[in-house]
């Protein structure tokens, strides 16, 4: 089996090297909030983002709110991304369940009788080192740029195979001095256990995200409001877990009103007691098929001391348009 999944995992890289052998920009890469559509931490970058319905591991509600309550103990995840020309990404999230038991059960093995779960998470991007320029061309300060969001899911697991959740967002982006905006999105997911392999999600993304500018303070008189729409995404996915073999596979479709339908395959693999690999594929467009896909690999290593699992992450992910891809360094805390 781990020579099967090594096969995989240099499958999907080389296939991946041919389709972005002449790639063409991606539609909805060019949209308002792209930093936010890039994927959360190692796990889920590693994986080709194919995580909604991913109910193992280290689960957080930027994929699907409604995966929280299969967190098992209490999960945080720190992320920092080294990118090229100048840009920063970094992550942080918490996720819990609560198990929720009837005052009529006094037995000793008690069973909740519902579970929910909530989950909070960061996700700060910006650029640096931006030369800034006056209206003749010379040199003036060195600029930045700072886009964040924050983002609060809470999901009720109304049975033992389905659970539902939201997630509100909140945006804020520092474009230049006194040029900021933010906004208020939503997202809401559906979780369904076909049985204890097969799970399907269904997602809405970004439900009225937004940003709205004012350049009156630096412009005055001549100065705009305008908007900017995030994207709207619309989620199916499928997942596969085999614990007798400890494989997890997972694929996703996403359309939206971008005019993008988007497929992602992820796969991971429990070598050896807490050492995972994975591979993934993502922005596989069919609708441009010229557009090129992101293909990733990554790995995690965990070690217990006491009652904490300590563990790292690390994912590597194409980048096209870039002198150098990603590399995603990740530290995951369970107690």
């Amino acid at each position: 089996m781990r020579n099967k999944f090594i096969l995989l995992a240099v499958s999907i890289f080389f296939i991946s090297g041919f389709l972005i052998a002449q790639p063409k920009f991606t539609e909805i890469n060019s949209k308002v909030g792209a930093f936010s559509r890039m994927g959360f931490g190692a796990r889920g970058i590693g994986m080709g983002n194919a995580m909604s319905s991913v109910t193992t591991g280290n689960l957080v509600s930027y994929y699907n709110p409604a995966v929280s309550p299969f967190q098992e103990n209490n999960s945080m995840q720190l992320g920092y991304s080294v990118l090229s020309l100048d840009r920063s990404l970094n992550f942080l999230s918490f996720t819990r369940k609560f198990d929720f038991y009837s005052s009529k059960d006094t037995s000793v093995d008690k069973k909740p009788t519902s579970t929910a779960g909530i989950s909070f998470g960061i996700i700060n991007s910006g650029v640096s080192g931006i030369d800034g320029r006056d209206n003749n061309g010379l040199p003036t300060e060195e600029l930045s740029t700072s886009e964040n969001q924050v983002f609060l899911g809470v999901a009720n697991r109304f049975s033992k195979k389905l659970s539902i959740g939201i997630a509100v967002k909140f945006y804020y982006y520092k474009l230049y001095e006194d040029i900021t905006s933010n906004g208020l999105g939503l997202d809401i997911g559906a979780l369904y256990k076909v049985n204890d392999n097969w799970n399907v999600s269904l997602m809405l993304s970004d439900l009225n995200s937004q940003y709205e500018w004012d350049t009156a303070p630096i412009y005055q008189q001549q100065g705009l409001t305008t908007k900017d729409k995030f994207p709207l995404l619309k989620k199916i996915g499928v997942s596969y877990y085999k614990p007798e073999i400890k494989l997890l596979t997972a694929i996703e479709f996403e359309s939206s009103n971008a005019g993008t339908n988007i497929i992602r395959l992820g796969a991971e693999y429990n070598i050896y007691e807490n050492l995972f690999l994975r591979g993934g594929i993502d922005q596989f467009n069919l609708s441009n098929t010229d557009a090129g896909v992101k293909p990733s690999l990554g790995f995690s290593y965990a070690k217990t001391l006491g009652d904490w699992i300590i563990g790292v992450d690390y994912a590597f992910m194409m980048e096209q348009y870039s002198s150098s891809d990603r590399h995603i360094i990740g530290l995951n805390i369970i107690f």
